[in-house]
């Protein structure tokens, strides 16, 4: 469904005047109106940004046409500290190319980076070329995923924590894809491997809304084999992408969509054959996950320092 079909909401508050918001699908995503974006925005702006993002996980922008790589990041630095991808980028460089050449994970149900512990607040995407036909982007709401599961799972999921990694196997996951494009792609990607422990739900720093903490980097439960972690896992992760909790996105150059990478999980559709698909990504460095329990979020892999070797 596509944001043209659906009428407009009213608009944000006095301090936002001219912004407008309509919503794309029944639980996640909005168009918002009224906005140029830059690295000149007002704060009441870039607050009523942030507002409409909390309140509907990912929101679109058409027509920026104008923005460039450096003027996309101006932009980002209003949100929060930009940050470059911890194996993809290298040192200092905070755009990150989403080419259809390295589709990667892409292509499969993820919230961003869940391999650190700190993952990222929020993703900036902006697309430069778009195929003709096909290349929609999909996203998830993992707050209503979580409000639609009974008590008794609720009381499950918010006592399970999850092994979060960029290494895994490809193949298994993309084999249709070129096994030497699989294997240069993991090259990069897993050039470090990274391994968190995570809540299983987060509670949102700013809503106070538990969300489900799972996608395409969980390894596995802790505390739990391997048969019985794929299938609590595969069953809250059904939850995320139920039809009724997503929306879909068909993109034309000069969209920008921001997402919030705490309440959400997104993935590609890989439907556009050859053709070539190239958009550019920034990301808000976030915060340390926190679970219902008040316990945060464990870095396993790379060892976290001890006391003496940060000293």
């Amino acid at each position: 469904m596509t944001a043209t079909t659906l009428a407009t909401t009213p608009a944000l508050p006095d301090t936002a005047e001219g912004i407008t918001v309509t919503k794309v699908s029944g639980r996640i995503g909005a168009v918002i109106g009224g906005v140029r974006l830059s690295g000149d925005l007002d704060e009441a702006t870039v607050q009523a940004v942030r507002d409409a993002l909390h309140a509907h996980k990912v929101i679109f922008f058409r027509g920026q046409d104008h923005l460039t790589d450096e003027a996309q990041l101006e932009f980002t630095r209003l949100l929060g500290d930009p940050i470059g991808h911890p194996t993809v980028n290298l040192e200092g460089e905070l755009v990150l190319p989403i080419t259809s050449e390295y589709g990667g994970a892409a292509d499969q149900w993820h919230t961003d980076v869940t391999f650190v512990p700190a993952y990222p607040l929020a993703s900036i995407l902006r697309a430069i070329e778009i195929p003709e036909a096909g290349g929609h982007t999909l996203w998830a709401n993992t707050a209503a995923a979580y409000d639609e599961l009974s008590p008794a799972l609720k009381e499950l999921a918010d006592s399970l924590r999850a092994v979060h990694t960029n290494l895994y196997d490809y193949a298994a996951i993309s084999p249709d894809r070129d096994p030497e494009l699989i294997k240069r792609y993991q090259e990069i990607f897993a050039s470090t491997v990274y391994e968190t422990e995570h809540p299983v739900v987060r509670v949102h720093p700013v809503t106070g809304e538990r969300n489900l903490l799972l996608g395409g980097f969980v390894q596995r439960l802790a505390g739990y084999g391997g048969d019985d972690s794929k299938l609590l896992i595969q069953l809250l992760q059904n939850h995320v992408t139920r039809v009724e909790n997503t929306v879909r996105w068909s993109w034309q150059p000069g969209d920008v969509a921001i997402w919030d990478n705490r309440a959400t999980q997104h993935r590609a559709i890989s439907d556009f054959g050859t053709a070539k698909r190239v958009l550019h990504r920034t990301t808000v460095d976030g915060d340390i996950p926190v679970g219902v329990d008040g316990r945060s979020s464990t870095a396993i892999k790379p060892a976290p320092a001890t006391p003496a070797q940060a000293a």
